[in-house]
């Protein structure tokens, strides 16, 4: 679990990035922190590694004040992926993702054994791009190696700084797909800041909305989309897209078949196609079950989880 007190930041230049901030992050979630460009989102995670200080109140990990601990013990214990990637050009991908672990000093057969692992859960194959180097991959495929090195030395903690929005919309995509089933299997602490809000929409747990300094609203997708506290939230989130997830609501499970995955996140839940997508969602979040089984009749034609049926609704193309 990670915790704010009472946090503030004053840059030398009098600029004030944060006001007085409290939060709670869940541990084995996906929070994303969400807001117009300098909002405070950034300096509120960068936070958590110590990369920024506060000039007042603390931030608390598991328990431990971050000021009391050692900067670079604590960043061997936190994944960090940015939106410039970083990885080394004289470098092979199987070095650059093998840093971390080779930090903490772990068995080779450990560490190899480990980003193969990772590079296959990215989707990428470990014969084809372990002995390539950065600049012969594309930019999709160099941000999935910086999710690999985040996460290669199995850090609780992962950061990510904004990591798809240089990419082309393709791969953006993709990345956000695999980033939510990534999660659903690896079940990380994972603190995402983006200013793209259909982008927070599909891969969080939860959101955090902030605006100049301060937190505006906490909460699932689906209860920013229907409870926005103020003006401001209801106009990030966008009204198009909120009427839009109200007028989809009230269609039928069946008519979104595109969506439907074939992969079974357990626990899950059998229903109706005829069932409304709203009620799908609702279903989910009162009975914490990870995916509904949708059939018609005794025909199995996918699962669904909240994220998927959240795409359904924000996708928009029509769907029939």
């Amino acid at each position: 679990m990670i915790r704010f007190n009472k946090v503030s930041k004053v840059f030398k230049d009098g600029t004030v990035a944060l006001k007085d901030v409290s939060l709670t992050i869940p541990a084995e979630q996906l929070v994303v922190i969400i807001g117009p460009s300098g909002c405070g989102k950034t300096t509120l995670m960068k936070m958590i590694n110590r990369l920024e200080i506060p000039t007042s109140g603390e931030v608390y990990v598991d328990g431990k004040a971050v000021s009391s601990l050692n900067p670079v013990e604590l960043r061997k214990t936190i994944g960090y992926v940015i939106q410039q990637i970083g990885l080394f050009p004289h470098m092979t991908i199987e070095k650059n993702a093998s840093l971390v672990p080779n930090l903490k000093g772990w068995p080779k057969e450990k560490t190899a054994k480990r980003i193969r692992e990772l590079i296959l859960m990215v989707g990428l194959d470990p014969k084809q791009y372990l002995a390539k180097y950065p600049l012969e991959l594309s930019g999709g495929q160099q941000q999935r190696i910086g999710v690999v090195r985040a996460l290669a030395g199995n850090p609780d903690i992962v950061l990510m700084d904004e990591p798809f929005s240089a990419l082309d919309p393709i791969s953006r995509e993709q990345l956000q797909v695999e980033m939510k089933h990534l999660q659903e299997k690896i079940n990380k602490t994972i603190i995402f800041v983006t200013h793209d809000m259909d982008e927070a929409l599909k891969i969080a747990d939860t959101i955090v909305v902030m605006r100049s300094g301060r937190i505006e609203q906490i909460g699932t997708p689906t209860e920013l989309i229907e409870n926005p506290i103020n003006e401001f939230v209801k106009n990030f989130i966008g009204i198009e897209r909120i009427n839009r997830k109200r007028l989809l609501g009230k269609r039928k499970l069946q008519e979104f078949i595109y969506f439907f995955q074939q992969e079974k996140q357990s626990p899950c839940l059998e229903v109706e196609a005829s069932m409304l997508l709203e009620e799908a969602i609702a279903l989910l979040e009162e009975n914490g079950a990870k995916c509904l089984l949708v059939k018609k009749v005794n025909e199995k034609l996918g699962y669904v989880t909240q994220s998927v049926l959240l795409r359904a609704m924000l996708a928009k193309e029509e769907v029939v």
